[in-house]
């Protein structure tokens, strides 16, 4: 049966490639008001290919963008797989830096050679979403799938899932499976797959600084005011050491620290620092200054400034203290840390360290658990065997630096662990102009059963 599968696969290629092409099409954007028409068009589109598959399909609202639900026939004493994935996307900005549109699907060769989708969305989510689409579609064209599988694809995961922890505990019993799957992670490298044991929190908060009541002359008042422009600096600037680290009390206190075993294994990962540099046009690498780069990607803590807004920003001079800052800071956390309660301590030292004659306030963006599961069990096992089918090699087994935010939120109401097999590359850019999506892991080749099985 598995052969007839592969071949059917084999001869969809072309028209899985316009199908994904389709959908890459349609600017789904969750960030965006303006695009809430495109999201309701994504989650159709990608319900109406589900069809084809005689699965039976919802799409079912969540207070917020909608989430496409599909099931095959459910029998009882065969395991059940939930299969997680997005159809929203990031923002394109800046328009200016993509080669070709980011919403006109383009193959191209990549900075390597090899052929690749280039769109927004074309690895993160949608790409790698179709992947699983058009494996069951194969399976169900033939006997059908021999598990029970469930498919969850919402529209927020861009903006934090704002939805979606309420809609899995109205929805348990019908989204309830002994085990989750999500591929939106990377393999190490390409021809290098991997399954993803861990990823990061996520703390994302905004400051507002509010000094004078209005913009104020520079030379008027400038001495002998406070310049919330000035003090957001040194705010921002106190919030690392000169080590590296990030200097809040307690940050620290409840890092899982990294065993023996993960730091041999990380350490034995073909990883150079140089070329890495060199890949983002950096001259040199910097962060913790006892970690390895892999080790600080994957299991040290971090805050960032991810941007800046205050006084006058148009072409030419304008001699003003602005009467207000602000700033975007994420903070990606790793196991044992709790987001609520490093957001709390940002915050508390943020308002230690600003002047009382300037007024601060806090905007909450997201809180997302890290998370962390068994290499050992059963399901990982075999997940790690049918890789080494697929792409002639075992699999490394590595963390990730991003967040998924429902990874925990599916261990806290379902209590079911997530395999994160992804197919992505490290080099596919995702969030930035020219995301791509590399088609020799998107389309099963004759020679090399990987991809989408």
């Amino acid at each position: 049966m598995l052969d007839r599968v592969l071949k059917t696969i084999e001869s969809r290629k072309p028209q899985s490639l316009a199908a994904l092409k389709e959908w890459l099409a349609i600017p789904s954007v969750s960030t965006k008001p303006e695009h809430a028409p495109d999201i309701m068009r994504a989650a159709q589109w990608l319900a109406d290919q589900l069809k084809f598959g005689a699965l039976d399909v919802s799409i079912m609202q969540t207070g917020g963008a909608p989430a496409v639900v599909a099931k095959n026939k459910h029998e009882k004493g065969r395991p059940t797989i939930l299969v997680y994935g997005h159809y929203d996307v990031q923002p394109p900005e800046p328009l200016e830096l993509w080669t070709t549109p980011a919403f006109e699907p383009t193959v191209r060769k990549d900075e390597n050679g090899f052929d690749a989708i280039y769109a927004r969305g074309a690895v993160d989510d949608k790409g790698q979403v179709w992947c699983h689409v058009e494996a069951i579609l194969a399976w169900q064209a033939h006997t059908g799938l021999p598990i029970n599988i469930t498919l969850l694809i919402e529209g927020e995961e861009e903006i934090g899932s704002t939805h979606l922890a309420d809609f899995i505990r109205k929805n348990k019993d019908g989204l309830q499976a002994d085990l989750c799957l999500i591929s939106d992670t990377d393999q190490f490298a390409r021809g290098m797959p991997a399954i993803t044991y861990g990823l990061r929190g996520l703390v994302y908060e905004e400051i507002f600084l509010t000094g004078p009541d209005h913009d104020l002359h520079s030379g008027g008042y400038g001495g002998a005011v406070p310049n919330p422009a000035n003090i957001l600096c040194e705010i921002i600037g106190s919030l690392h050491n000169a080590d590296g680290t990030v200097n809040i009390p307690g940050f620290y206190d409840d890092v899982r620290p990294l065993s023996a075993a993960e730091r041999g294994q990380w350490a034995e990962l073909p990883h150079d620092d140089k070329l890495f540099a060199q890949s983002i046009n950096v001259p040199f690498l910097n962060g913790e200054q006892s970690f390895s780069t892999l080790e600080r990607l994957w299991a040290r803590p971090t805050l960032d400034v991810n941007g800046l807004n205050a006084g006058y920003q148009g072409q030419g001079a304008k001699t003003v203290i602005p009467s207000k800052a602000a700033a975007k800071i994420s903070m990606r956390l790793v196991p044992n840390q709790n987001p609520q309660k490093i957001r709390e301590q940002f915050e508390q030292t943020v308002q230690e360290r600003c002047p009382k004659n300037v007024r601060v306030e806090f905007a909450n963006h997201t809180l997302a658990w890290p998370s962390i599961v068994p290499i050992d069990s059963r399901a990982t096992k075999l997940a790690a065997e049918a890789l080494e089918i697929g792409f002639g090699r075992a699999p490394s087994y590595i963390r990730g630096g991003g967040s998924i935010p429902v990874v925990a939120l599916l261990k806290q109401i379902l209590n079911a662990d997530t395999l994160l097999v992804g197919f992505g590359l490290p080099n596919d850019r995702a969030h930035s102009p020219n995301e791509k999506f590399d088609l020799g892991l998107l389309l099963l080749r004759s020679s090399q059963r990987g991809g989408i099985i």
